[in-house]
């Protein structure tokens, strides 16, 4: 008897083993990686709405939208690849466009890049790169001002024009006490290029432009110095910053740098990093004004995003939890205005439609 059982269990044995030999172990889904288009050509991958499972019947509404609000150029980038990318009124692939004050993120970037070389510190007073007597404030005063003001907006210089030179740049409250959003900024550019001994825009197309196949040129207007590319050219640096400063595996701006930029960097004004704004804040303030409002920025889009907002409504808005990039080029949807403006909030009403 305990033969036969013995011989049972056996055989029992056998069958499972052999059961389990033939059965396919489970294959894992692939993660899909993260894309990045050729440095030059222009080869660049696409996705379907479709294969993303969004809404097919909201695009309609959001190009509609887009174009009756005197939109150019918009692409959508989900993990680096084309999911949306339409141009309107005359606009087209190969069209330059002025970013406005959305430039602003790419003097935050070459300040991070300069610093990663040790030309600068950020936490160094301007005057130590440029001399003293770039303002018209007390030397006192003046040497209280750090590249980290610059790019904080908390320079306490007075904001009522754009003016740059000296002249122009009077005294309203000690550096660091006061956010106010001033073209003062730009005086970053001359402080990398006296450091690196370039021009502005040659180390910028060495150390940036070039490195991910962007395409355009910086111009002055008026009292500013602004930059114009295509849209793709905005999306590609859109994407460089998706990717916490890295372009494929070549790191552009180093992750500390890039993590201080697009988060609050000051006790003012919450919804504002390095040049960038931060969505998602309990509090910001906007240009031109000292008022605190309450809440998040763009209350319809995702709170974990942040953006480069120009004049007349020139976006990139960047939004890690969806793995996306959103790059809107145009003239002002309604009245002009400075950076943020109430298509922000319907804009993103409709992209918010097509996955939701």
């Amino acid at each position: 008897m305990s033969k036969s059982i013995l011989l049972l269990v056996l055989a029992f044995c056998c069958i499972n083993c052999s059961s389990d030999n033939t059965d396919p172990t489970p294959v894992p889904t692939p993660t899909e990686t993260l894309y990045f288009p050729p440095l030059t050509g222009t080869t660049w991958e696409t996705k379907t709405i479709e294969s993303l499972g969004w809404k097919q019947t909201a695009i309609q509404p959001l190009l509609d939208y887009l174009e009756l609000k005197h939109s150019k150029g918009f692409i959508i980038l989900v993990n680096g690849r084309i999911v949306m990318e339409n141009y309107f009124n005359g606009h087209d692939a190969a069209t330059n466009w002025y970013w406005a004050s959305a430039g602003k993120t790419l003097t935050a970037t070459m300040t991070g890049i300069a610093q990663q070389e040790n030309l600068i510190n950020i936490n160094n007073k301007v005057s130590q790169y440029i001399g003293t007597g770039w303002t018209s404030i007390p030397l006192a005063k003046e040497n209280l001002i750090t590249c980290k003001h610059l790019l904080t907006m908390t320079s306490g210089l007075d904001d009522t024009t754009d003016d740059v030179t000296p002249a122009a740049l009077t005294y309203t409250a000690d550096a660091g006490t006061r956010w106010a959003y001033h073209n003062v900024y730009v005086k970053l550019q001359d402080v990398i290029a006296q450091a690196s001994g370039q021009s502005w825009s040659t180390y910028f197309n060495t150390k940036l432009r070039d490195k991910i196949g962007m395409n355009g040129t910086w111009f002055t207007s008026g009292n500013n110095i602004v930059y114009s590319s295509t849209t793709r050219s905005m999306a590609r640096f859109g994407l460089l910053m998706y990717n916490k400063g890295k372009w494929e595996n070549d790191v552009i701006l180093n992750e500390s740098y890039f993590n201080e930029a697009t988060n609050t960097s000051q006790n003012i004004n919450l919804g504002y990093g390095y040049l960038w704004w931060i969505n998602g804040k309990s509090s910001y303030h906007l240009p031109q004004s000292q008022i605190t409002f309450q809440g998040s920025i763009i209350p319809s889009a995702p709170n974990d995003m942040f953006m480069a907002l120009g004049k007349n409504d020139q976006k990139i808005y960047v939004v890690p939890s969806k793995k996306m990039v959103v790059i809107r080029m145009g003239d002002a949807a309604d009245n002009v205005n400075l950076a943020l403006s109430d298509f922000d909030d319907m804009l993103w009403t409709k992209i918010s439609a097509l996955y939701q």
